[in-house]
């Protein structure tokens, strides 16, 4: 008797990739919360200290930096939006089913890319 293709993982196998998530998203938040506390904390890169001559180019590189710690945070809630967004497949039993060809994800690809909601063959199609 042929074996059936899986169209879901099983409950064990959703209990894994929750784990991988959710060690992920409890790294994820607090990455985002020391981009977000180097932007609106100012005492940690402050120029009060230096000689006025500095002060100048200082303040422009804490600008810049608060720049790319906005940027950065940007993108990290981005990732906790869509690693919640996993967790919530999970929970709907959904989880690893790509969706465009209705087919699952590899293990692989997801314990890489746990929000990944493309199969590689999809995502390649896609270029």
């Amino acid at each position: 008797m042929a074996e059936k293709e899986k169209t879901r993982y099983s409950d064990e196998e959703l209990e894994e990739f929750r784990q991988i998530i959710l060690d992920k998203l409890e790294k994820a938040r607090k990455d985002y919360n020391l981009l977000k506390n180097a932007i609106t904390h100012e005492e940690s890169n402050d120029t009060e200290d230096t000689s006025p001559t500095f002060k100048v180019l200082e303040e422009g590189a804490t600008t810049l930096s608060k720049e790319e710690a906005g940027k950065l945070a940007q993108r990290q809630l981005k990732f906790i939006q869509h690693l919640e967004a996993a967790l919530v497949r999970i929970e709907n039993k959904t989880y690893g089913i790509c969706r465009e060809t209705g087919k699952l994800i590899s293990k692989e690809r997801l314990r890489a890319v746990p929000h990944a909601t493309l199969s590689i063959e999809a995502k390649k199609r896609r270029k």
